[in-house]
């Protein structure tokens, strides 16, 4: 009987060891830590959080619709700014205040930065200086800053879209090269989705044509090509998130969400 008793322990030392790993790896896996993204950028980006005044959504503003329970995402993209403005009244600092080592910076510029509007206008090479200056900060508070090209405009002459921001997102993946730092290129990736959709389907997921009245904030109505309405946040934050993922974007493309269940925000909004 002894061989057979020998078996037996043997057989439960190795059940032991089996259930010691698995329970070492589901412990490891619960505790991934949080991970904390901060959003920098113009209005495409931002929160509108008064949506009964407004039907304008960031695409940053749903983000976390394609984000893991463990994101936690703050953002600080402000409408109507560019790289020299956003530098300029602090709100940079402000930021580089927050950032802790492991964090995520996603960066997205370009529209405001070609306004004539001398507290806002940076000609391209000034504005990729801008942007390694973000990097080169992000990187020493130990985060991992993203640099995204600005999302296309729903311009169409005919059938044909049209590219409008110049030699901004070519700087831009200059200087994210330069500084050995991921670039998600949104101008080619949402030039292709609305593209694929062509002018009068597109209509829908930009601020395209608003009646007069039809919001508080317009009583004169508004045709809008450039800020998105929340089908096209949300289309244009997925197409993000793809990217990271395909792109092997770290750490972010560990925490993409490949199944939303409804629509997430950064905040709180009233929904009209």
């Amino acid at each position: 009987m002894k061989p057979v008793l020998i078996i037996q322990n043997g057989m439960k030392k190795t059940l032991l060891l089996v259930f010691v790993i698995i329970t070492s790896l589901l412990v490891s896996c619960s505790k991934r830590p949080l991970l904390t993204i901060y959003m920098v950028g113009d209005s495409t980006m931002a929160d509108y959080c008064d949506t009964i005044s407004t039907p304008i959504r960031g695409w940053g503003q749903v983000l976390p619709t394609f984000l893991d329970e463990k994101v936690v995402v703050k953002n600080h993209a402000k409408d109507s700014r560019s790289t020299k403005s956003f530098l300029a009244e602090g709100r940079w600092d402000k930021v580089m205040k927050k950032l802790n080592k492991g964090d995520v910076v996603i960066i997205q510029f370009g529209h405001n930065d070609a306004i004539n509007n001398p507290s806002l206008f940076s000609n391209p090479q000034q504005y990729a200086e801008n942007l390694g200056l973000m990097i080169r900060q992000a990187k020493s508070a130990g985060a991992y800053p993203i640099i995204c090209t600005p999302i296309a405009g729903r311009v169409f002459i005919g059938d044909s879209l049209q590219y409008i921001h110049g030699e901004y997102p070519f700087e831009a993946k200059r200087i994210a090269e330069t500084e050995e730092t991921p670039l998600v290129d949104l101008t080619t990736i949402t030039m292709k989705w609305l593209d694929s959709l062509g002018d009068e389907r597109s209509k829908s997921y930009y601020v395209y044509k608003l009646m007069p009245g039809e919001y508080k904030m317009y009583p004169n109505g508004k045709s809008d090509d450039y800020h998105l309405r929340l089908n096209g946040a949300v289309e244009v934050a997925k197409l993000f998130s793809e990217a990271v993922k395909v792109q092997e974007i770290k750490p972010l493309c560990n925490y993409i969400n490949d199944d939303p269940k409804g629509v997430k925000y950064t905040k709180p909004c009233k929904i009209k």
